[in-house]
């Protein structure tokens, strides 16, 4: 059976996902198997495997990191809020259910089976497992039947790497609070405390180091520097919202949805020079972009009548009847079309009218579609004509089914990589409003590339010097990155002896 190692934090957003990459990353350097784990997640960013089962995009990038497929194995149970006090459940990459916070909490317990088993078929086949926690193990409220924090370590036996933000403030007292608050079997567990997302002087925060690790009796085995590593984030806590830079020759503004999802589609961009996304939730944030993409959503029709009440789908309409360049992705595709119904209330239940830029309607259903996709651009008219004939592969996730009317071009052909049932259009395009159903549609080099230049000849710029990447291969320089960083701020001998001594 394999090694486990658990990285928990004092808060949401402290840096266990990007640790537990680093940690995999390091690991695999070093010459060991080793996958990442996460009993339960909680997000909107999602991934589809190619059995064509759903699972939550941190432990995706972690196994990018560890160099190894992603399984549903590593994340069996994903949440996917649909409002403030209820989730869609998945289990083992398939829908159980829509239940609210208490109905869950009490069927929580039963969900423990399906865990462990997905634990111990990675054990079985890895030398080391990177644990990751959620939120804190301090929530003294949540600790009843808790699947995900110290309650995982118990049953992995797992040693623990406590993690605090600094960058937040009050870190000390996040650390020292955070164990104060354990029951002293958990405390046990705790076996380092990392200092997360340091900037500055380290020399002035050693006394500070010296007096935690005297008051809560667990060495410090770290302090993390603020890393500016662009690998993708697990939910809407991500920074990569709030924009404070100054706005390139290409801008692209992404309209923040309340439930936004999968907004890592947009991440290849952000690795070109020259180009800006900004994520903009108001009127007054929008501007005048190069483009407006209307991300996926949980909610569609709830998301679409915010946009409606806030101004957004107006700015949305004057922009397209400008001639703005308009791109929906899942969600926000079926928004361009003339309505949207729910009639067996998988959202809200009724019928919704679209922005009516594209000529299509959407029905929703109870069964989800989940599949891994790969196709190629079909004859793209506009300032995106250079997409046509390009391949393109991704994933869909998505509960509506959406049909065209006259009018409407379909965008690419793909090929259904679990069905096998043949080639389906996808998509649609009128004008300068386009749509597509297939997340991670711009990670290939030449889709993203093809889109910035015509964006480019639109604006009247020369945009031939904006090269595009390979973004996975970016993606690895930016594992590798991390792993140094961390090897030099880490103390990795001692993590090491952490681990081998397990609990």
């Amino acid at each position: 059976m394999a090694k486990a190692i658990m990285i928990q934090g004092t808060m949401s957003n402290a840096g266990k996902s990007l640790l537990a990459a680093g940690l995999c990353r390091i690991f695999r350097q070093d010459g060991y198997r080793v996958a990442p784990f996460k009993s339960q997640n909680m997000a909107l960013n999602s991934f589809i495997t190619e059995e064509g089962l759903e699972m939550g995009r941190a432990q995706v990038m972690q196994a990018e990191a560890a160099g190894i497929k992603p399984s549903v194995l590593m994340n069996p149970i994903l949440l996917k809020p649909t409002n403030d006090t209820g989730s869609q459940v998945i289990v083992n990459g398939e829908v159980l259910g829509t239940m609210d916070a208490r109905e869950y909490f009490a069927y929580k317990p039963k969900l423990f089976p399906d865990v462990m088993k997905a634990y111990h078929t990675l054990a079985e086949e890895y030398d080391i497992i990177v644990i990751e926690g959620a939120g804190s193990p301090a929530e003294i409220n949540l600790k009843r039947d808790d699947i995900v924090n110290m309650g995982m370590a118990k049953r992995a036996g797992a040693p623990v790497l406590l993690v605090g933000d600094i960058d937040r403030g009050g870190v000390f007292a996040q650390l020292v609070g955070t164990v104060a608050l354990l029951e002293e079997d958990e405390k046990s567990l705790v076996k380092g405390l990392i200092i997360n997302k340091f900037r500055g002087d380290k020399t002035i925060l050693d006394p500070g180091v010296k007096m935690l690790e005297k008051m809560a009796d667990i060495p410090v085995v770290g302090v993390a520097p603020y890393l500016n590593i662009q690998v993708e984030d697990e939910d809407s806590l991500t920074e990569r919202f709030s924009f404070r830079g100054e706005v390139g020759l290409i801008d692209l503004a992404v309209i923040r949805v309340p439930r936004i999802s999968n907004f890592t589609d947009f991440n290849p961009f952000e690795s070109m020079p020259g180009v800006t996304v900004r994520y903009v939730g108001s009127v007054r944030e929008l501007g005048d972009p190069d483009m407006i993409l209307l991300p996926g959503t949980k909610n569609t029709m709830e998301d679409l009548l915010w946009m409606r009440e806030n101004g957004l789908e107006a700015a949305v309409l004057k922009a397209a009847a400008a001639g703005k360049v308009i791109f929906g992705i899942c969600g926000g595709y079926q928004m361009l079309g003339e309505r949207l119904s729910d009639p067996e209330h998988v959202e809200a239940g009724g019928t919704v009218r679209g922005m009516g830029l594209l000529p299509m309607e959407t029905v929703f259903a109870a069964e989800k579609t989940r599949t891994r996709v790969t196709g190629i651009f079909g004859k793209v008219d506009g300032a995106l004509a250079g997409l046509s004939d390009i391949p393109v592969e991704g994933y869909e996730i998505h509960m509506g089914e959406t049909t065209g009317k006259d009018g409407v071009c379909s965008m690419t052909a793909i090929e259904d990589f679990v069905q096998r049932d043949g080639v389906k259009p996808d998509g649609g395009q009128k004008g300068n409003v386009y749509g597509t159903y297939i997340h991670g549609v711009f990670d290939r080099e030449e889709v993203a590339k093809a889109v910035v230049r015509g964006l480019g000849r639109q604006k009247g710029i020369d945009t031939e010097h904006i090269t595009g990447v390979d973004f996975r291969a970016f993606k690895e320089s930016q594992y590798d990155i991390l792993a140094e960083a961390l090897r030099k701020h880490l103390d990795m001998k001692k993590i090491y002896e952490i681990l081998e001594a397990g609990v």
